[in-house]
């Protein structure tokens, strides 16, 4: 069973009960009527009118006695909707099962606590369709109080699990705060006006999900959002204008109606993804020892494959041994299988690893936005996940020198590694080289050769044989008289 929680609160009843016994928007509402409220449902359901329409005025001035005895106190917006739902697979319930589940709900959430029915706030269920019913509650107490709406979310979830186990439904997850946020109706309706295949919150969460996998510092995570084409604005802190406190994303063309972008904060796309949780990716303890050159071989390419093969076999074994023994040590390599599936989907361009990788996000997440503890293994997969961005990149790079050097043009040879040098430092803030040599040493761990330049006009091409290996010193000669 879902509960959904309308946002924000509305402002008037009146609309919202005209609408739940009315006809709906597509003629799918039938036979609406009140099942449950803080008094008898036969006290409450409207009278039908000589013209066959329902008359609203009682209930609507019930409604609202107590908000209107708090005076400047009230809320400015006290309307509180909510719709329960079972799925499409589940038995139809009866009104008596469906008045049971909104008085539990009611409960949970502390509006209308059992045995406090003429104290607490009023409220009414409406039914109109087989699988579903309507909650309408005025947050005014009637004992002249307010009511809290802390944590209504998850106490709603609450008391759909508890639905569940007594009217035998269909199972769903409890509210452990792992799901990303879902894109709105009106902004699904506005992702097909404009043709677009899904929401802008799911291409942002998937863009910001594939720069913080391929980042290894703040800096590095903006120039990843800024090459991808999403609009950044930053938030500083007060004291230290210059430390990032926070972030919004916005994608080009999705616009308010005041014409201005339309920012989603980190938070409003995956709970991962807030400042504070992607800060943590790039702790010390998580960071990668070493950087990728980018004068690979055909060799050294197939061992970074072969290297993110085993990385992952690795975690896979670890994950399952330590699924039922320690699930905490395994959870850091969980998350981190995350950012290797989005890396690999934006590598690959495929579009089946990229609708893997959106499945996947949930699977990553820890319970209550938790951050797991460091790991070996997690370390790893994030290793292997970056050097799949950089081997790409390099690769590009690679081939415009090797193009330029077979056509014999050094000059222009030599811009395409300019450009490889400042396509790296882009993508992975590091001490300026001067040369491709220089910069395959500050990125790469092993020991770096010189890379080969194409040769100029009169001059001798590289040894063909490779580089000579270097001269050892001979042992020292014994001292004194030879025997």
């Amino acid at each position: 069973m879902i509960g959904k929680i309308s946002t924000p609160c509305g402002e008037h009843v009146q609309p919202l009960l005209y609408y739940l016994f009315g006809p709906g928007r597509r003629e799918e509402h039938s036979d609406p009527h009140i099942v449950a409220g803080w008094r008898h449902p036969a006290d409450l359901e409207p009278p039908l009118r000589a013209d066959g329409k329902r008359d609203f005025t009682k209930l609507a001035g019930l409604l609202l006695q107590p908000q209107a005895a708090l005076g400047k106190r009230a809320y400015a917006r006290p309307v509180w909707h909510c719709s329960m739902r079972a799925a499409p697979e589940d038995r139809m319930l009866s009104d008596d099962e469906w008045a049971a589940i909104a008085h539990d709900v009611m409960h949970h959430t502390g509006l209308s606590p059992y045995g406090q029915e003429d104290e607490a706030v009023r409220w009414v269920a409406v039914r109109h369709g087989d699988d579903h019913i309507h909650i309408v509650a005025m947050l005014a107490r009637q004992d002249g109080g307010k009511p809290s709406l802390s944590w209504e979310r998850y106490k709603v979830r609450a008391a759909c699990l508890a639905a569940e186990q007594q009217y035998g439904l269909r199972s769903t997850a409890p509210a452990d705060r792992t799901t990303a946020r879902r894109p709105t109706r009106a902004e699904n309706e506005k992702a097909a006006r404009r043709g677009l295949d899904e929401a802008p919150r799911i291409t942002l969460r998937r863009q910001v999900a594939t720069a913080a996998a391929a980042a290894a510092s703040e800096e590095e995570f903006f120039a990843h959002l800024d090459q991808a084409g999403v609009q950044v604005r930053k938030r500083f802190s007060i004291n230290n204008p210059g430390q990032v406190t926070g972030y919004s994303v916005a994608l080009p063309g999705d616009t308010a109606k005041d014409g201005g972008p339309v920012w989603y904060g980190g938070g409003k796309l995956a709970a991962d993804l807030t400042w504070p949780n992607l800060r943590q990716r790039w702790a010390p303890d998580r960071a990668t020892p070493g950087r990728l050159r980018p004068d690979l071989t055909a060799g050294e390419r197939n061992a970074i494959w072969e290297h993110a093969t085993r990385t992952v076999a690795d975690a896979t074994a670890q994950i399952r041994n330590l699924a039922w023994t320690d699930p905490a040590a395994a959870a850091d390599a969980a998350w981190a299988t995350s950012d290797t599936l989005h890396v690999a989907a934006a590598m690959l361009g495929s579009r089946i690893l990229r609708q893997a990788a959106d499945a996947y996000d949930r699977a990553a997440r820890s319970p209550y936005g938790r951050i797991p503890p460091p790991s070996p293994v997690g370390n790893r997969l994030r290793q292997a996940a970056r050097i799949l961005l950089i081997t790409k990149l390099a690769a590009l790079a690679e081939a415009v020198a090797e193009l330029r050097g077979s056509q014999q043009h050094a000059a222009q040879a030599a811009a395409a590694l300019r450009a490889a040098e400042q396509l790296y430092a882009a993508t992975r803030p590091a001490p300026r080289a001067s040369t491709a040599a220089q910069l395959a040493g500050l990125s790469f761990p092993a020991p770096a050769r010189p890379a080969a330049r194409p040769p100029a006009p009169g001059q001798p091409g590289p040894d063909p044989e490779g580089p000579r290996p270097p001269r050892r010193p001979s042992p020292p000669r014994p001292r004194g008289p030879s025997p």
